[in-house]
């Protein structure tokens, strides 16, 4: 084995090291590197300089090695210890057997060796926005559209099953309003602790275990209206106390909450993993995917159960509901699987802070025995963070729009339509083109995105909303509904501006991706969610004591109220962002 040994004067910014005594030269060819027992002995201030007089084809980068003199291992220095004494810097021992295909020749003193340099390619402005709109993990995101698509459907169907069937028991609209209070409420409070469970739980467990909870709560509930219609009717006072009912509403509480849950994962944190956060166009796109998907499935749903309904006795329908609960469990839970498996397990990939902020055994088994104080702590700390989030201003207007419920496609607009003598057909147009319209504003949003950005689509979309909205509200004030045609033109701004709501509905969702952290995506998510259902809550509320149809007027004006005050607040984030938001969206900030 022949090893080199390799001398020469350095000087290092100022420090000079004289040229050790050199044999004569060995072979002309030999295979080299850095023997790993000799390193430079340099100090912490001149390690970091560049090795002027250095030129090879080592490991070492921006380095130049002039090899003037070798000298093989046969005829190297015995005493090393002797030679370290009189030089500053250590003798290089160049191994000859490490490399096993190339060798190497050594020039001559006055030869170098080409350096080895890194080219950095810049990507030009057309392949930045190509980049932008690849996302990261397209395959695993189809089957995610597919697994969200059985999903949405089953549950679309049921959430127009349930209250058309207890409908069909009682007259009265007090059952229907109790479980929607109870779900409302369980949202609430619950929220937060289910996102921290899904914070702290691995993604694709945590996520099939909730819709199994969701499936068997929809199997149960449907298994407690068949009862109900099994049985004879009574009184709507006497319903509430039954035992079904009070099954039935645990059972819708839990539904609901499960849904929620699932739907955060989703919109706040699988689809960022797998379009990827710096690829804005990309998850731009797939917000608008899983918006349409979601609208198409309500479309769906409620069209498949109400024509079954009209054909079919109400009982055979729920066994309908049922049974498609029942088979889309295990499509769910195989495409949930192969989403992970075709994104090469991103969806495994660990939280950042699930080890630093996780709690200590020690401290879990002192907060064992008080579970309630923990819960919370919880519903606090999912408080907190929702307050401290960097992009507050964008939640808190999407909060806003959930006030809105009269100037929209909702129960209390169908209810005051039909005290108008409005025709049926044409409520139901109204409700069906405002489905529609959402569905062209996922289109939209893509767009709107890649040619104004983030922030500025969202202002343009509120901005829409709130002054097709205030058109309406004068139209309204005007006096003139009791004609045909001033009710149409009503109607139509209504429902062009669900374009601007569900333009910001998508455009927010992405602002939210972007905003909050991964670690903290379910408990700020799943918190924000309650917020919208106390807003909505408060606002339905104050629809029950003004339940009388000459009252639409003052609700409809705190509904526009709270869609201009929604545009205000993003306007003001846009106009006056943060230094945290401007890092946040700082290529924007730059065009």
């Amino acid at each position: 084995m022949a090893m080199v040994t390799v001398s020469q004067s350095f000087n290092f910014h100022g420090f000079f090291v004289r040229k050790a005594s050199l044999l004569p030269s060995s072979a002309s060819r030999v295979r080299y590197s850095i023997n790993d027992r000799r390193w430079l002995n340099l100090d912490s201030a001149s390690s970091s300089c560049r090795f002027r007089n250095l030129n090879s084809r080592c490991s070492i980068t921006n380095t130049d090695l002039h090899l003037s003199d070798v000298l093989t291992e046969d005829e190297a220095p015995q005493d090393l210890s002797a030679a370290e004494c009189d030089c500053s810097t250590p003798i290089v021992h160049l191994k000859t057997d490490i490399l096993e295909s190339e060798s190497l020749s050594l020039l001559a003193e006055t030869t170098y060796v080409d350096s080895v340099l890194t080219a950095l390619p810049v990507l030009s402005e057309e392949e930045q926005n190509a980049l932008a709109a690849t996302p990261a993990h397209p395959v695993g995101l189809y089957a995610l559209y597919a697994s969200s698509l059985a999903g949405n459907l089953v549950e679309q169907l049921w959430n127009f099953a349930w209250p058309s069937a207890i409908a069909l028991l009682h007259p009265s609209l007090l059952p229907v309003a109790v479980m929607c209070f109870f779900s409302k409420l369980a949202i609430i409070v619950g929220g937060p602790l289910v996102g921290k469970l899904m914070d702290y739980s691995p993604r694709v467990p945590a996520y099939m275990g909730l819709n199994v909870v969701q499936a068997a709560a929809q199997l149960l509930s449907a298994t407690m209206i068949i009862h109900a219609h099994t049985v004879s009717p009574t009184s709507v006072s006497s319903v509430l106390l039954r035992p079904w009912f009070i099954v039935l509403v645990l059972a819708g509480a839990v539904e609901r909450l499960c849904g929620v849950a699932t739907g955060v994962a989703v919109e706040r944190d699988w689809v960022i993993l797998l379009a990827g956060m710096n690829r804005p166009i990309a998850l731009a796109q797939a917000n608008a995917v899983l918006n349409r998907i979601d609208l198409i499935c309500e479309i769906a749903g409620a069209s498949v159960f109400g024509i079954l309904l009209s054909k079919y006795e109400p009982v055979t329908c729920l066994k309908f509901a049922a049974a498609s609960m029942i088979w889309s469990l295990p499509v769910m839970i195989g495409l949930t699987w192969l989403t992970n498996k075709l994104a090469t397990g991103v969806l495994d990939r660990p939280r950042s802070c699930q080890t630093c902020c996780g709690e200590s055994s020690e401290e879990a088994a002192v907060d064992a025995g008080s579970i309630v104080d923990r819960g919370l702590e919880t519903i606090k700390l999912g408080w907190k963070e929702y307050m401290q989030q960097p992009v507050l201003p964008a939640s808190l207007a999407y909060v806003l729009l959930f006030f809105n419920v009269v100037l929209a496609p909702s129960s209390l607009m169908t209810a005051f339509l039909t005290q108008r003598g409005v025709n049926p057909s044409v409520i139901g147009g109204f409700s069906g083109l405002c489905a529609f319209m959402g569905v062209a504003a996922t289109f939209l949003s893509a767009t709107l995105v890649k040619q104004l950005g983030i922030l500025k689509a969202g202002a343009a979309g509120l901005v829409f909303q709130a002054s097709l909205l205030s058109l309406a509200v004068a139209v309204y004030w005007s006096g003139s509904l009791s004609q045909q045609s001033p009710v149409l033109f009503f109607l139509g701004l209504i429902v062009l501006s669900r374009l601007g709501h569900m333009s910001y509905d998508v455009v927010g969702a992405q602002i939210l991706q972007t905003g909050i952290p991964t670690s903290k995506a379910n408990l700020i998510g799943t918190t924000e969610v309650s917020v919208a259902s106390l807003a909505e809550s408060v606002m339905l509320g104050v629809a029950i004591i003004a339940n009388d149809a000459s009252h639409f007027g003052f609700l409809a004006m705190l509904s526009l109220l709270s869609v201009v005050g929604a545009a205000w607040m993003f306007c003001r984030l846009l106009l006056n962002p943060t230094d945290e938001q401007r890092s946040l969206f700082a290529v924007e900030s730059n065009t």
